[in-house]
């Protein structure tokens, strides 16, 4: 990884809960001491690794993580970005949710890409920038006006910037943006399969949205086009338990291949 980027390496409860136990058992009958060894051993390999990644601050210096789960040495299967769009949070705790119950494969996870349009309730970034027209892959100016203002150019907000970087250094296999509030899964333009398998898993409606200069998935599906980036539009508000479930139970299966 870049030396701009710092890693903070998580160490998990029940890594730490197996390790007490083995050195408890340590002073016990030859049998429970190795037995306990062996059971903490496994447990420890069966447990994902969790690391915490800076990747940058934003515009008002909130910091900016990745999270990344699973066998580093693997090709990434999964990223998930769950919010982008500030004023369209409900992919946040979806996110987390896969944090905390990982699948078995190589992810990485960006619960908030835009946490200073999180805070103030906006679309845009604290420049006013529409984060998801700021990529370069057809970058066009819109103005203020439009309520998508793209920036001056092209990769000009931070959280663009260190989203590109991050990507490319990344090569995701498969890319899931959540953004609100169609409830829909979106014909993005990568692996079509994909997104119709993800929908019907998701037990959401697939169909094409309009084509956006400046997006995320566009940008990622011509830089990377052996990989597939598309949107997943929740519905308005919180995501009901029984939609999270659905949509964890894709996740963990698109990560799987």
């Amino acid at each position: 990884m870049s030396a701009r980027w710092r890693f903070v390496l998580v160490a998990t409860a029940a890594v730490a809960a197996s390790v007490a136990l083995a050195e408890a058992l340590t002073g016990g009958a030859a049998r429970s001491h190795h037995s306990g060894r062996r059971a903490a051993a496994g447990r420890r390999r069966s447990l994902p690794l969790t690391r915490r990644v800076l990747l940058g601050r934003s515009v008002d210096g909130r910091a900016i993580y990745a999270v990344e789960l699973g066998d580093r040495r693997l090709p990434t299967s999964l990223l998930l970005v769950g919010c982008i769009h500030g004023n369209e949070p409900a992919g946040i705790p979806v996110a987390r949710a896969l944090e905390a119950h990982p699948p078995a494969a190589h992810v990485w996870v960006i619960d908030d890409l835009n946490p200073d349009g999180v805070a103030a309730d906006t679309r845009q970034n604290a420049q006013g920038i529409d984060l998801n027209r700021n990529l370069p892959w057809r970058w066009r100016p819109l103005s203020h006006q439009s309520g998508q203002y793209s920036g001056p150019r092209a990769l000009y907000a931070p959280e663009a910037r260190l989203a590109e970087r991050f990507i490319l250094r990344a090569r995701p296999h498969v890319t899931v943006w959540f953004h609100q509030p169609l409830a829909v899964v979106d014909q993005s333009g990568g692996d079509p399969a994909v997104e119709r398998r993800f929908a019907r898993l998701a037990g959401m409606r697939e169909t094409r949205l309009t084509r956006y200069p400046g997006s995320a998935v566009g940008w990622q599906n011509h830089v990377l086009p052996a990989t597939t980036a598309f949107v997943v539009e929740l519905p308005p508000g919180r995501v009901s338990h029984a939609l999270s479930e659905r949509l964890l139970g894709a996740l963990h299966a698109i990560a799987a291949g």
